[in-house]
């Protein structure tokens, strides 16, 4: 059975407006690096070398889980809080022609899949099946995805398109915003408790998972820039590769388009809270929380 046919966009349409529509209506755009992703990626490289010493792809094979582990907790802090992260952000926005004025965004996480990651209990919704709004996001969420290496098809994840206008069996309602940020940002930052994969309610696909050789799947550079609607259906591809993944991934909204609900189809997401209220407009300079 072939995969299920995904639009991709090679390039953003003339004004924001006709790229917007056209991710709300499921087309990915999948752009080559711009000046400013590459600033962006060459920070954060530099900071995984600060903390992980030379060859972070390797670092877990010389560190222990939980000196590997707590070193990326710093880090994903300091992604995600620091302004100087802030601004790089910022600078991918512009360089794809979504102005300061329009957007706001929620910082950059640093996401990590491990050397048969998906073989630890812990780690098993990083694997899950999932529509990104399923964390109470709004339905004009876009998903905005940054590669620090140079990765084949079978190191990245897949999108399942036919998905995206249909519901799927899920728990999303398990998801509260504001349980979730209630005692912390840790969870929403990324975690930063070894045990957080087994406590914590993350939203699931129910029923018999999708194939992931069924979804589409992509290759990509180090520093290209990936973005698709938060309502895409979509699944990390567990690696036993001998290295570990690094990404950075922001979640972006249109002001106007959140607050007349415009967006991509809201299928089946049943969460409740709006994380829009934590996210720095684009235009801000400084972070208050």
């Amino acid at each position: 059975m072939s995969a299920p046919r995904l639009r991709w966009l090679r390039a953003p349409h003339p004004t924001a407006r006709q790229t917007l529509d056209a991710l709300y209506a499921g087309e990915v755009l999948h752009a080559p690096p711009t000046a400013a992703s590459r600033a962006l990626v060459d920070a954060a490289r530099a900071a995984l070398r600060a903390a992980l010493g030379d060859e972070p792809r390797r670092a877990h094979a010389r560190l222990s889980a939980a000196a590997f582990f707590e070193a990326i907790g710093r880090l994903r802090r300091e992604l995600y809080l620091g302004e100087p992260f802030h601004a790089l952000t910022r600078g991918c926005m512009e360089a794809l022609g979504f102005s300061r004025e329009r957007f706001a965004f929620d910082p950059a996480r640093l996401r990590v899949i491990s050397h048969d990651g998906h073989l630890t209990p812990a780690a098993a919704p990083v694997y899950y099946p999932h529509r990104d709004v399923w964390y109470g996001h709004p339905a004009c969420l876009v998903t905005w995805w940054v590669p620090l290496d140079d990765l084949e098809e079978r190191e990245t994840f897949v999108f399942y398109p036919e998905e995206l206008s249909r519901p799927v069996p899920n728990d999303s309602e398990v998801f509260d915003y504001d349980e979730w940020t209630r005692r912390g940002w840790d969870l929403k930052i990324g975690w930063q408790d070894v045990e957080s994969g087994l406590r914590a309610r993350y939203p699931q696909h129910l029923g018999p998972p999708p194939r992931v050789e069924e979804g589409v799947g992509f290759s990509c550079a180090r520093a290209d820039n990936l973005l698709f609607a938060g309502a895409h259906f979509h699944q990390t591809r567990p690696q036993s590769l001998g290295t570990t993944r690094f990404s950075l991934d922001f979640r972006v909204v249109e002001v106007g388009d959140h607050a007349a609900g415009r967006g991509a189809p809201r299928v089946d997401d049943r969460s409740v809270g709006d994380a829009v209220g934590d996210y720095v407009p684009a235009g801000a300079v400084t972070w208050e929380r």
